[in-house]
């Protein structure tokens, strides 16, 4: 350690005269809240100082880190923040291993990128997939091909050529350093992944040759070993495929890992990476490290017996470990990794569980400097300690930041509680006096308020003519001004509920204009049941096509009219595709452009929303796509949505899920550890960017679970599960209005009252 500090000061004494010729950054951007994505262009960066040549080229600058940021990447030294490339936000650095001519790789916003100088940065994205974004002006549309979301990017442990990455459905493959990648497929017809890695493996069951080469005894030939490719998936645990052999096929391996109780899968498994360990004769294997994300354990592979082998678990009731870091030491690996506010190291060899290593605080010194959100590191092997003999690679450093809110209206959206009020309710005058007599008496703050309903009908006196063009307007209409005034004099905050996508009024419009419709061209609607004597059932709802870039105008013109009356906040219902019906294969989308799909519609929506909504934006989601990293048949990908929101709002309603899902004994305490794990998760998978807001269950439903517990402490349970989670705020819902079921809003200090 004395070492370290002693070469810091050293190098600050010989460079400092350099560096103190230019201004570096003084003022941080948005140190705990983020601009809106459009606005990156408008970044300042004329502030940012560059690294000076001359050190670029000296092997001594390989004492100071690299930080990956939402702006770029920048050179952190005891001085300031150099900026090396701002060409997109850097997620994750790769080194090729020691003895390998140095070759950096860069997991990016915009893909694959790749440098041996960090002065010339090369993109590497031939053969990867894109994501269509469409742009509208109003008036002409346009679209933007970008990388699809890479969710991760591993380096073989052995030939730095050999990289494999990941998109939400897909992963690849190169051995050309990036020149081209080979698509392996997905181990789920399901969207979900989460970390992936490669490396060449010993073939199970095959009779060992040890063989002399000029670097020692090695245990395995070329007959003996096989490439492998590793996927976690948020459902389904971790797979495997061997790319080389014949027609190969993905593997789940489950034994081992930890499975939450009444689940079928293990729990998320995020992070995996292979090390190359030497023993003391010199014998050299690979070991597979893996880390889960939610249960917050460890686990060696044992490829042997395809199975996980748990070689540490923390007893902490919530948290993370993710960006998996390994280092080689002599006769084994300290395994660092990411966890909520900080780092901590494990030694394979020991079995040792350092919480805050030593060096960390090293680390933060310099991840502290960085000017812009940090999301990754890389530190140089004489900045490691402990006798490492590899560069370090940190990940996922939102995570130290987990507390803080990420957000541009992270004050005025915190800590508020809020009731559904029907909007006939609200305007009759017994109705909603027995609402705010709810608000005050349990300490809620805020009304949210149908202003556009399931039906697509408005209820208010909109003033937009073009609004007005295709809208109707609802007897049960509010009059904003006089409710608006009287709401701020009782300092609620109001939040308009605009439902997007199912809207029945639009979809009528103009001869089914901006209908979803079926094979024939007719209005597409979902079959609920096909009757024994021929009769069709169909669900009480109509589709509008969510490509359609005028119904997006329709619906943002409405919600900017809110903000300009009075609300503070919009929230988008239903920013889905249909889910139901028997006939859901049969369903048509006229206004899909080439090349776009579900996640990208809504991305597109949503880009479209940011850029032209001045105010906090808040989309409901379906609990299942808080839960897991998938956005099965709906198109909500809660990592991509959450660039351009501010608040997610999960509907975690117990009697919406599988019965025994967390039903697990003692039973009763369900609906406290859906929301309680629920929360925390989405958080986690939105990586911090958002603030979690869940709706809670304040209803009865004819469901086994709900028959047998529902009462006040089902609902009681609930909201005590997400103070002791996030705790930044939650939703009440019951369609009818009713509230007789809800308790007094917890304090922070108030004791659990069950066992």
């Amino acid at each position: 350690m004395k070492r370290i500090f002693f070469a810091l000061i050293i190098l600050s004494l010989v460079f400092g005269t350099s560096f103190a010729q230019s201004k570096n950054v003084s003022n941080p951007l948005y140190p705990s809240s983020r601009q809106p994505p459009q606005k990156e262009e408008n970044i300042q960066k004329q502030n940012l100082m560059k690294t000076p040549e001359h050190l670029i080229a000296q092997k001594t600058t390989l004492q100071f880190p690299l930080i990956g940021t939402d702006v770029g990447l920048f050179r952190i030294t005891d001085e300031g923040s150099y900026l090396l490339w701002d060409g997109a936000s850097v997620l994750k650095i790769i080194m090729s291993p020691e003895g390998h001519f140095p070759q950096y790789y860069f997991l990016t916003s915009k893909g694959v990128f790749t440098s041996n100088d960090l002065v010339t940065f090369s993109e590497k994205n031939s053969g990867l997939p894109f994501l269509t974004i469409k742009e509208y002006d109003g008036e002409k549309k346009s679209f933007v091909k970008q990388i699809q979301s890479l969710k991760d990017l591993e380096m073989h442990p052995e030939n730095p050529n050999i990289l494999v990455t990941t998109t939400r459905s897909e992963v690849f493959l190169t051995r050309d350093g990036g020149e081209s990648w080979q698509n392996l497929g997905f181990s789920s017809q399901t969207m979900g992944a989460k970390a992936v890695a490669v490396a060449t493996l010993q073939k199970p069951g095959v009779n060992l040759q040890e063989i002399e080469t000029a670097a020692g005894k090695e245990i395995y030939n070329d007959e003996t070993k096989e490439l492998v490719v590793f996927l976690s998936h948020s459902l389904y645990g971790l797979g495997y495929i061997k790319p080389d052999t014949k027609n190969p096929q993905w593997t789940d391996i489950r034994e081992g890992f930890f499975t939450e109780k009444t689940m079928s899968f293990p729990d998320e498994i995020s992070d995996i990476v292979p090390v190359v360990e030497q023993d003391v004769f010199g014998n050299k294997k690979i070991e597979i490290y893996l880390s889960q994300t939610f249960s917050k354990r460890l686990y060696r592979l044992n490829w042997e017996h395809l199975c996980g082998e748990e070689i540490f678990r923390s007893d902490e009731k919530n948290g993370t470990f993710d960006g998996l870091a390994p280092m080689s030491v002599d006769n084994g690996t300290l395994l660092y990794f990411t966890r909520n506010d900080g780092f901590s190291r494990f030694d394979t060899r020991t079995k040792e569980m350092i919480e805050i290593p030593a060096i960390a605080y090293v680390w933060n010194k310099y991840i502290d400097k960085a000017d812009y959100y940090p999301q990754c590191a890389l530190f140089f092997s004489g900045m490691t300690g402990a006798g490492a003999k590899t560069h370090l690679s940190l990940s996922e450093l939102w995570l130290l930041r987990f507390d803080s809110l990420n957000t541009l209206y992270s004050t005025s959206i915190d800590g508020i509680k809020s009731l559904y009020v029907p909007t006939h309710q609200a305007i009759n005058k017994t109705r909603f006096a027995e609402h705010m007599k709810t608000i005050k008496d349990n300490k809620l703050n805020s009304i949210v308020v149908d202003m556009k309903n399931d039906f697509g009908v408005l209820h208010y006196d909109s003033k937009d003519e073009k609004i007005l063009e295709k809208a109707t307007i609802s007897k049960y209409c509010l009059e904003l001004e006089s409710f608006v005034k009287e709401m701020k004099e009782e300092n609620i905050y109001l939040i308009a509920r605009i439902v997007v996508f199912k809207d029945k009024n639009l979809s009528n419009y103009d001869k089914g204009k901006y209908a979803v419709v079926d094979a024939k061209g007719k209005t597409w609607q979902g079959i609920r049941t096909y009757n024994d004597d021929d009769t069709i059932e169909y669900y009480d709802e109509n589709w509008v096509d969510p490509y359609s870039e005028e119904v997006w105008e329709y619906n943002i013109r409405i919600a900017k009219e809110l903000i300009t009356r009075g609300f503070d906040e919009i929230q988008f219902d239903y920013i889905r595709f249909p889910t139901d019906g028997k006939n859901l294969h049969q369903a048509r989308y006229r206004w899909q452009d080439k090349d776009m799909d579900k996640e990208s519609a809504l991305v597109s929506f949503l880009s479209y929303a940011r850029n032209n909504i001045d105010a906090p934006i808040a989309i409901d989601i379906y609990g299942a796509n808080g839960w897991y990293r998938s956005g099965t048949r709906t198109g909500q990908d809660v990592e991509l949505m959450s660039k351009y929101v501010d608040i997610i709002c999960p509907m975690f309603y117990p009697n919406h899920f599988e019965q025994s899902f967390l039903a697990h004994e003692p039973a009763i305490e369900r609906p406290y550890r859906i929301y309680y794990y629920g929360t925390y998760r989405n958080a986690v998978i939105a990586r911090n960017q958002v603030l979690v807001r869940p709706w809670v269950q304040a209803f009865y439903m004819n469901v086994s679970y709900d028959r047998q517990y529902y009462d006040k402490n089902y609902v009681r349970r609930e909201i005590f599960g997400v103070r002791d989670s996030k705790n930044n705020g939650y939703m009440y819902w019951n369609n009818s209005g009713r509230y007789a079921d809800i308790s007094v809003d917890p304090s922070v200090e108030e004791t659990y009252p069950w066992k």
